[in-house]
């Protein structure tokens, strides 16, 4: 696994999201976006994650962000995962992992004594410029939207 870090341009991408509409990274340039990657949709971990960055959207509108969570979901499974938790941003479906590949985060995964390849729980803010400002990797779900806040704050 080779992943970007600070610094790197963001590599462009084209996804379904959770309405079955086309979003590409290159119709935010200008912005600020948080892409995230999660495993999988509507598990207690992802959905942490989500609802927190659901209940901050004011504050990262303030710092001109954008939201965009990544995983290998199916449009159907992030449209169901979208409507029960009222997400208030894109859900992306990332099926064939080449998005999690060109961003350096799929790999191989330790669950319960069973080796196995996945995505791993990353993020990264990417700048107006479409550079990667901060590679975040040192957090819990439940912290998640806290570390990203104070990323953005500095």
């Amino acid at each position: 696994m080779n992943t970007l870090q600070a610094g790197s341009p963001a590599p462009n991408f084209a996804l379904q999201n959770q309405y079955d509409e086309t979003i590409t990274l290159s119709d935010f340039a200008g912005k600020r976006v948080l892409v995230y990657f999660y495993p999988k949709a509507m598990t207690p971990g992802c959905t942490v994650q989500a609802q927190q960055l659901r209940d901050i959207k004011t504050e990262l509108e303030q710092h001109n962000v954008v939201v965009m969570g990544i995983s290998p979901d199916a449009v159907k499974r992030l449209t169901k995962f979208s409507e029960r938790d009222q997400l208030n941003f894109h859900l992306l479906s990332d099926e064939d992992h080449a998005v999690a590949d060109a961003f350096g985060v799929w790999g191989l995964k330790k669950f319960m004594g069973k080796e196995y390849d996945g995505i791993h729980r990353l993020s990264f803010i990417i700048g107006p410029d479409g550079t990667i400002e901060h590679f975040v990797n040192k957090f819990k779900t439940k912290d998640h939207h806290q570390v990203v806040l104070d990323l953005l704050a500095k």
